[in-house]
């Protein structure tokens, strides 16, 4: 049987990309499509909107009764809303599949306690190169020790994204970290300006550009002396974001409650 899966922020660039990742996955099928209330998209039909042709979903402003008739969510929206989202769908006992980026510790405590009544996967980046990326990092930091290499994270994205760094930069980071056995919020370095004096040793840096169209670039590297390792990603088009997402609500489905991350999904050790 179809998995029947909404998408909310149905009428952004992700939202549009979702709809059509749905539309061209065999045994996923699109019920409900979601915008902010007052949105001038309410009423449009999802499919169309999304170049895919009428799929006869339109877009509402109600969530509650629209994960009633679902078996997942897929949500690339903002922390408020995905806290939100998180509520309604473990209300509903369906998987949601968060890609939302910038979330706080707080955000995250409450995401945790939504997947105490429902399935949710979360990550900073859904796809497969990524995931197996932090995978590699994480096994080079533990090969490299700080003493003898340093790590910089560095990331661009297109001139309209409002979270720095990325959330993809961010699970590097925790995966760097968990190769040096650290804690990401006490060795992380975000930002460098003026007389900042020597680098500290086992510090994690983080460099974020901004600008056009790049839909996202990352690299870490691992500097020591005479030479340097550089592991990177490059991402050329958001669909392999959303097509990573509709596999995470897949494997979700009807999985037990709890919090899982595309690693699970893609059966990747640490």
């Amino acid at each position: 049987m179809s998995m029947r899966l909404v998408v909310v922020g149905a009428g952004g660039r992700m939202g549009r990309a979702l709809v059509r990742a749905i539309h061209e996955t065999e045994g996923a099928t699109l019920v409900g499509a979601v915008e902010r209330s007052g949105s001038p998209l309410i009423g449009e039909d999802a499919g169309t909107l999304a170049g895919v042709g009428p799929l006869g979903v339109a877009i509402s402003d109600d969530p509650l009764a629209t994960f009633a008739t679902a078996d997942g969510v897929l949500d690339f929206t903002t922390p408020a809303a995905t806290i939100e989202f998180a509520g309604y769908a473990a209300q509903a006992r369906i998987a949601h599949i968060i890609g939302t980026t910038g979330c706080t510790s707080e955000d995250d405590a409450k995401i945790a306690a939504a997947a105490r009544h429902a399935p949710i996967v979360k990550s900073g980046n859904m796809s497969l190169g990524v995931n197996l990326l932090a995978a590699l990092v994480e096994q080079a930091s533990r090969a490299l020790n700080a003493a003898d290499f340093d790590i910089e994270i560095v990331e661009m994205h297109h001139k309209h994204k409002v979270d720095a760094p990325s959330g993809t930069a961010i699970l590097l980071g925790e995966a760097a970290a968990a190769g040096r056995k650290v804690v990401l919020s006490e060795a992380s370095v975000r930002g460098r300006d003026g007389i900042t004096g020597a680098r500290e040793e086992g510090t994690i840096g983080f460099a974020s550009l901004r600008g056009g169209s790049v839909v996202g670039d990352h690299s870490v590297i691992l500097a020591g002396a005479g030479e340097r390792l550089v592991l990177s990603h490059h991402a050329e088009d958001r669909g392999l974001f959303a097509r990573g997402a509709v596999k995470a609500a897949l494997w979700a489905h009807e999985r037990k409650p709890g919090l899982y991350s595309m690693r699970d999904v893609l059966g990747i050790g640490a």
